[in-house]
């Protein structure tokens, strides 16, 4: 799995939280109306990044534990949530979220942003599962981006929208090896009126769904389910 490095993890907490600011009220929704809910209010946040969803969760009264490889992202995510750290509600920890290990277990497994899709290959997302299951006693959501959305990552794209920001975009579908590269050159304007650059290079993997459902039945999930965003309203 890859971890991102500090430029890049700065200008994701400023530009991309969107996603997780949407769905987690979505998620939190789904979960809180569930039996399982009423009784444990605690929530793995895999591949966490800077922390803005499990903040979600935290305001509401869970216990979250944030994991994630980078570094630098734990950086902002500890940052966000430095009252609930304090006060013992989180931990923010660095793992790969395909050999992890926790003593804790968790009503709500949840990663977000496509973020499993940054698993080399079946096999690692295999053992993402497995991890998972050994510390999961409820729910685990989760998204991926499908060949259908990967195939639009076949551009180039400027950011100029603010000032203090320019992003350039540049990302490549490969239809063979079913996997999708972005490269993402970024320039952040300093305090001193300086810009600072970043170059960062993600990539994705594409999973055929059916296999997907078969790794998730095969380590012991007793059912699997495909949804869009809009039906997690309703449990």
């Amino acid at each position: 799995m890859q971890a991102y490095d500090k430029g890049f993890a700065k200008v994701y907490d400023l530009r991309w939280f969107g996603f997780a600011r949407q769905v987690a009220p979505l998620i939190h929704d789904f979960y809180a109306a569930t039996p399982i809910a009423q009784e444990n209010k605690t929530v793995l946040d895999l591949c966490c990044g800077t922390g803005h969803l499990a903040v979600h969760f935290l305001a509401r009264g869970y216990r979250v534990v944030g994991l994630d490889l980078s570094d630098h992202m734990l950086h902002y995510a500890r940052e966000h949530a430095r009252q609930y750290i304090q006060t013992g509600h989180t931990t923010f920890i660095q793992g790969d979220a395909s050999n992890f290990t926790l003593d804790e277990r968790f009503g709500l497994v949840v990663s977000t942003f496509d973020s499993l899709n940054h698993l080399e290959h079946e096999q690692a997302l295999y053992r993402c599962f497995q991890c998972v299951y050994a510390v999961c006693d409820g729910y685990f959501i989760f998204d991926l981006n499908t060949r259908r959305g990967l195939k639009r990552w076949n551009s180039f794209q400027v950011d100029d929208s603010d000032d203090d920001v320019l992003i350039i975009n540049r990302g490549i579908y490969d239809g063979h090896r079913d996997k999708a590269w972005t490269k993402i050159t970024g320039f952040i304007r300093l305090p001193d009126g300086r810009y600072e650059r970043f170059d960062e290079t993600a990539f994705n993997t594409v999973f055929d769904m059916a296999k997907v459902r078969d790794a998730l039945l095969a380590v012991g999930r007793k059912n699997v389910y495909f949804a869009r965003i809009q039906d997690l309203r309703t449990p």
